[in-house]
């Protein structure tokens, strides 16, 4: 079996991946693991911009503010205070390294407003495509380096008295090595690909929690799963993600007769928190009405969302009828291994950044456009600790012993099935109990295998993970947020409508330097 020695193990691609690899290089030998291709992340894909608090009549309070009542007051304050008072200086650090903000004709930069948000505060590039090009212009930093192995998935997390010092993993090719770091880093987003309509990265599945779970970190919050309400779909499957933004230049939600779906739901209408607005669609859909997304208020809507005129162009849908057919499906997912600010783990030299972790910061409900703020935000802080740290090299040498995979085995298309039909959109606890009795019999019949397949590892990891989140949500009860309980659904409606106050003096300021 192969062996490596790095500083840095980096497991995951997506921009909180590729930005501490970036501000690590210059201070450690730093190593990326990559599933598959580097541009395989849900960082990739995003459309939606990025949320920061950059201009003279916004403020650091009112995105914090703005940021607890989409999460349903269930964020960390602290944790959330960081991101949005760090938020302006990483803005200004992505410029320094060539990101090029969409700008107006006199050279500002031209913000956009999404859900959830008292004002217009998203910042995007080539209008829906900040994803992308912010993934593009770190890569080409990163590759020059030649920092990355593409191919090789992390199976298992080696880790001897309750710290992290390596990774197994396996190439493409079936072969085993061990990686020996200093600091493992997970980076491996969220689990949203365990749905059958989702718009994550067709890679994104979990095996992060899983990886963490099985190592014995503490993870938290799971429950808590987002589901975007506007995703393309063709015959009944996502082709793709149509961003909030749409909504935000003037989109609204019809049925095919017309009816605006969110007029009469919340204040907000349109631009109401994700869940609130994918359980309107979800109902919608549910009592046979088909839903689309009217775009034809929006004026040069080509030049504004190429990127989404595109998939309707892929898909056989014209956009000059002005009607865009859409479903809710998972998105995010707000919880996972739980981190402090610094993203340490409970297992020492185990560290998580971005959608695998729950720094906190999303609550109950993400806000749009604060995923790709809390990838750099958090990079640079978790950059910048383990600059600080000393390091405590591994010793020794572990043996290989094999990992668990199922005797049982299920298709993955009967797991994304489970996880549809019982921890959706709503849930109930006659559904979670089905769901967990189904995932504890394949998981009741394990074996250690030596020389699994990359098929069977992953298995394993997806069974579990819809396991982990079952057991989650049942017991979870009460509704809040990305959590709705059928059978506990009032108690979200104090979540709805419970406002504060937007005074600035409510709140003492936190250090805004990045990093500290």
């Amino acid at each position: 079996m192969k062996m490596r020695q790095t500083d840095v193990l980096i497991i995951g691609s997506g921009l909180s991946g590729l930005m501490i690899a970036e501000l690590l290089s210059l201070h450690k030998n730093v190593i990326v693991f990559t599933k598959d291709r580097l541009e395989d992340s849900n960082s990739y894909l995003a459309q939606g911009g990025i949320a920061a608090a950059v201009q003279e009549k916004d403020d650091w309070y009112d995105h914090f503010l703005d940021t607890l009542q989409a999460g349903c007051f269930h964020n960390k304050m602290i944790a959330t205070k960081h991101l949005v008072t760090e938020g302006p200086e990483m803005i200004r650090k992505l410029v320094e390294l060539g990101v090029e903000f969409d700008r107006k004709s006199d050279g500002t930069y031209e913000f956009g407003k999404e859900g959830a948000h008292n004002c217009a505060r998203i910042l995007h590039i080539g209008g829906d495509a900040t994803g992308r090009h912010l993934i593009d212009t770190v890569k080409k930093r990163i590759i020059e380096k030649n920092l990355v192995v593409e191919g090789e998935t992390a199976i298992r997390l080696i880790v001897e008295n309750n710290r992290c010092c390596g990774v197994w993993s396996m190439d493409v090719n079936g072969e085993i090595a061990a990686t020996y770091a200093n600091a493992v880093i997970l980076a491996t987003g969220g689990l949203s690909g365990l749905y059958p309509v989702n718009s994550n990265a067709s890679t994104i599945t979990g095996d992060g929690i899983a990886l963490a779970y099985d190592a014995g970190a503490e993870l938290s919050d799971l429950e808590f799963i987002q589901f975007h309400p506007t995703l393309l779909v063709n015959e009944g499957k996502s082709v793709g993600l149509v961003t909030e933004a749409v909504r935000g230049a003037g989109g609204f939600l019809v049925d095919e007769k017309g009816n605006r779906l969110m007029e009469n739901e919340h204040p907000s209408k349109d631009l109401a928190p994700r869940d609130v607005v994918s359980r309107v669609l979800f109902r919608a859909q549910r009592n046979g009405k088909k839903t689309f997304l009217d775009i034809r208020g929006i004026t040069n809507f080509q030049k504004k969302f190429p990127t989404v005129t595109g998939l309707c162009r892929k898909n056989g849908y014209s956009i000059g009828e002005g009607l865009i057919p859409v479903a809710p499906g998972a998105h995010f997912t707000m919880g996972g291994v739980e981190t402090d600010t610094s993203g340490r783990t409970s297992v020492d030299g185990l560290f998580a950044v971005g959608e695998v972790a729950n720094t906190g910061v999303h609550g109950a409900n993400r806000l749009a456009s604060n995923s790709l703020l809390e990838g750099v935000v958090f990079a640079n802080r978790l950059a910048d600790t383990i600059r600080s740290e000393r390091s405590s090299p591994s010793n020794g040498r572990v043996k290989w012993q094999g990992v668990e995979v199922l005797t049982d085995a299920t298709s993955y298309e009967h797991i994304r099935e489970i996880m549809n039909k019982y921890i959706s959109i709503e849930r109930n606890e006659d559904g979670l109990k089905t769901a967990i009795q189904h995932f504890k019999r394949y998981l009741g019949t394990t074996r250690i295998c030596e020389f699994p397949s990359l098929e069977e590892i992953q298995k394993y990891n997806q069974v579990l993970v819809g396991q982990l989140v079952a057991e989650s949500a049942l017991q979870r009860t009460e509704s809040r947020g990305g959590h709705y309980r059928t059978d506990y659904p009032d108690q979200h409606e104090k979540w709805k409508q419970r406002r504060v106050k937007r005074r600035k003096e409510c709140y003492e300021p936190v250090e805004t330097t990045a990093g500290t």
